[in-house]
């Protein structure tokens, strides 16, 4: 395959409608796995450090950070390098 064919994908546009209905879900009813011990939990489950610059979250199994998140005026930085995947429940569509 010609990596220069671009009529093989689509910009990074048309993940809009799929990402804007993620992000406006209860994410604290989500299911993760931790990248540390393979541990499967939801959100709601984790232990969130609110001292430090941002919100950390760890796993409550071994402490592993599940994610980051740092809100600035004008944006924020999700960071969830310690997650294996994330799983959001949304209504049937």
């Amino acid at each position: 395959m010609d990596r220069q064919d671009t009529t093989d994908y689509e910009d990074g546009n048309a993940l809009a409608g799929p990402l804007g209905e993620l992000f406006t879900a209860d994410v604290t009813a989500a299911s993760g796995r931790c990248a540390g011990c393979g541990r499967t939990a939801v959100v709601a489950d984790l232990r969130v450090y609110a001292h430090a610059p941002g919100l950390v979250a760890r796993c409550p199994s071994c402490d592993t950070v599940i994610l980051r998140l740092v809100r600035a005026p004008d944006a924020a930085w999700l960071d969830l390098r310690g997650t294996v995947y994330m799983r959001v429940p949304l209504p049937p569509a």
